[in-house]
Parts: C-alpha cells; structure tokens; sequence
C-alpha cells in the first residue's frame, strides 16, 4: 500500500500535515491514490457484484431520504450499441464490459403524492436540483464502491450530450433524466494520479476568497501538460498548454445547449 501522504502530495503538489495521532483508514488510502480507468481487461465484470455495488452506492446519503436516484445496468447488446455509438469520440466506453447509467429520479416522489392524494407542492427548480445531486452522490459511492474492490471505472458525461436519444432507448419517463454513464471493468493497467488544483484554491476558511488565484492556477497548469492540445486547427499551438488552456477551450464551445429544453420536456419546472 502506498503512503497516504506522498499520493497526497503527488496529487496536490504540496506537503499535506499529518493529524497528530492519526491511525490512517484504509479508506483515506483509496480516495487519495484514487484513478480514472479507460483501458479494460476482456474480463465480465459478475452479475451478483453490480448488485452489491449498487447496494453500497444507494447506502451513500440522499436529500431528506427521497432517494431520488437509480441505476440502469445495459445488458442488451444492441441497446449497448446504440449507447456507445453516441458516445463514438470517447471509443474507450465501447471497451469497457460493463456500462451503467446513473438517474436522478424525482418521479417516484411525485407519484407517492398521487397514491397519498397529497399536493405536489415544490415543482420548481429545487425538485430538479435535488434528483441530479442524489444521482451525483451516488455516483461518486458507486465509483468508490468499485474501486475498493480493485475495478476500474471513468464516469461518461457525455451521455447528456444527446440527453434525448438516451432517454429514448433506456424508456426514461418524465421527471427521470441521465446524470451520467459510467464505464466499469477490470483494469488493463495502473493509471496515474491526476493533480489536481491546490488545496489554497479550493479550501476556504470563514469567507470564499480568489487570493492570487490567476498566479496559483498558472502554476498548476506547469504541474498539468497534457500530451494533446484541444482543437488545434481552431485555437492554435500553445507550447505552454495546460490545465486551464484546456478548460477554457472546451468551454470556448458551445455544449449541451438543448439540455436545458430537455429537462424542461421532462416535465421540470425550473423557474
């Protein structure tokens, strides 16, 4: 087992103080030397261990016990075509044996206040906020859950890029909507810490605060190269690329701009 403290400060580029007295939890060893897996053994990941990660993922907490999230196991190989045809810039998804899809799920509720002849009487943003938060955390416990036991996983946002066609081949009624896919299996190979911003940017204390926050993310992009630059026919060579060159050039482009409408087609009030 690798030391806590070293893959902290692998990940965050700065030494990380040791609480005095501090008996490490296996736990904290996971999450801080934690990895994204896009390469897969041809291994089948079994029936009776999704069931138990899904278990483990539904015990993660959920806004006043609405439990407003499921899981959606693809097994049909056609369907899992479909899937992975809208995902084809990302063909690492393809290759992995097992793909879930996580769902926000604020139907239920809304179908408890039919059977119990109650009002339905918070159908606005806060309903659709909720469901996709439950759907977050429990994302993040499934992932978790499926790295303690040595698989190998990468979340797939990009399954909300064409949140209508998804929605269509999983049979999503209204008020049900993707959060996210995610790749699972066996993994091909170890894969690597990925640094991550500095605790001096994303810890605050009493107020937020941005203190030197252009300085602070211009050295982390030097802790960030990436091996390709995004679109370079459109932005160019940047010899310098980085973290946040990277970032503002995703978003320099226009994505999902219809999930809006969609969630709207759901039947959200989002007012």
């Amino acid at each position: 087992m690798s030391d806590l403290f070293e893959d902290l400060r692998a990940r965050y580029g700065q030494t990380i103080d040791r609480p005095e007295g501090l008996n490490v939890p296996d736990a904290w060893h996971s999450l801080a030397a934690r990895r994204s897996h896009r390469r897969f053994l041809d291994k089948p990941v079994a029936p009776a261990l999704i069931e138990t990660l899904a278990a483990l993922a539904f015990s993660a907490p959920s806004k006043s016990d609405l439990q407003q999230r499921d899981i959606l196991l693809v097994e049909d190989t056609a369907l899992r075509r479909a899937l992975d045809g809208l995902v084809a810039d990302q063909p690492w998804v393809a290759e992995a044996p097992t793909l879930l899809v996580v769902l926000a799920n604020n139907r239920r509720q809304r179908l408890v206040h039919q059977w119990r002849g109650r009002p339905f009487a918070n159908d606005h943003l806060d309903a659709f906020f909720n469901a996709a938060v439950d759907g977050g955390i429990a994302l993040a416990a499934l992932v978790l859950a499926a790295e303690a036991i040595g698989l190998g996983c990468c979340p797939v946002s990009a399954i909300r890029n064409q949140p209508e066609a998804v929605s269509r081949l999983l049979a999503l009624p209204d008020h049900v909507f993707p959060v996210a896919g995610l790749a699972l299996g066996w993994p091909a190979e170890p894969g690597a810490i990925v640094p991550r911003l500095p605790l001096a940017v994303t810890l605050h204390k009493d107020r937020y605060q941005e203190r030197d926050l252009e300085a602070r993310i211009a050295a982390y992009d030097t802790r960030r190269p990436y091996e390709t630059q995004r679109d370079e026919a459109a932005f160019g060579h940047d010899p310098a690329y980085g973290w946040s060159e990277d970032k503002a050039r995703q978003y320099a482009k226009p994505e999902r701009v219809g999930f809006g409408a969609f969630i709207r087609a759901k039947g959200f009030d989002l007012s």
